[in-house]
């Protein structure tokens, strides 16, 4: 198991290129092919506009989004050539960014991209990270809007229950974990019988025969919410990515009640990787 296809979102923030330097990094560590895609949402001017404007305004923003597409693929080449990356592919499509990435992620095994930036809402919509995680059906790399990463995967830290989401996250992060130093797997106030005899200890022994260097902790009785618990004890341990699942509740729960997910989406210090 590894990844063969990284996919990379590309738009005109600020901290896109630090997106692409870390999906590089990764396509190098895992041998893989790197496909950056740019997905511009189509210009639909309200009526009255087009009544006072006409189709001039089509054709000026059509101009202005092939401007921008070179520009963006023009940048993305040279940072791919200059770190000396040869198996890279560049895409582009008018179309929704959450549909366009969602439709090319049904080729490729990992997906990376940034955290929501309202101050940067311009080149992507504010809820894009949520709508990818939920519909991709890939796990996403979602990297902090501020920060750099000098690595990620070294120290990883598993948001571990019993869920289909944070199992097919831990076993999509299965190419990461086996490369880690050192793997911490931590269960949050864990029900008694939902996870075995002991828990935690199922899903050691199985990332173990996966040649995972794993440790597991269970933390009872926390006293803040599952997401800030994540959030600490990834800041304890130096972790540089946390492995979970995304929305083990209904995403209208999470965002009207609070949840993990929503925790680290808004909150996020290190980078995470999310399947659902």
């Amino acid at each position: 198991m590894s990844f063969k296809t990284i996919l990379v979102h590309i738009d005109s923030g600020k901290r896109c290129s630090v997106r692409v330097d870390v999906a590089i990094r990764l396509a190098f560590q895992h041998d893989a092919h790197l496909v950056g895609l740019q997905a511009l949402a189509p210009f639909e001017p309200p009526g009255y506009v087009m009544a006072e404007m006409g189709p001039a305004i089509i054709e000026a923003q059509k101009q202005v989004a092939a401007n921008e597409i070179a520009r963006a693929e023009a940048e993305f080449t040279k940072q791919t050539s200059d770190a000396g990356l040869r198996n890279v592919e560049w895409r582009n499509a008018i179309d929704d960014p959450v549909e366009a990435m969602t439709l090319h992620a049904r080729y490729a095994d990992l997906i990376v991209i940034g955290q929501a930036d309202p101050a940067d809402h311009l080149h992507a919509p504010v809820d894009f990270p949520e709508r990818l995680v939920l519909a991709a059906g890939r796990p996403v790399l979602i990297l902090p809007a501020i920060g750099s990463f000098p690595t990620i995967g070294k120290r990883i830290l598993v948001a571990w229950n019993p869920s289909r989401e944070a199992t097919r996250a831990v076993t999509d992060a299965i190419p990461l974990l086996r490369l880690a130093d050192k793997v911490h797997v931590m269960a949050v106030n864990p029900k008694a019988g939902e996870h075995g005899a002991v828990a935690g200890a199922d899903i050691g022994l199985y990332l173990a025969r996966h040649g995972v260097r794993v440790e597991v902790k269970t933390d009872h009785g926390a006293e803040i919410d599952v997401g800030n618990e994540l959030l600490s004890r990834a800041a304890d341990l130096d972790a540089d990515l946390i492995v979970m699942g995304g929305y083990g509740h209904s995403r209208l729960k999470e965002w009207v009640l609070g949840g993990a997910t929503r925790t680290i989406l808004e909150s996020m210090t290190v980078p995470a990787l999310m399947s659902h």
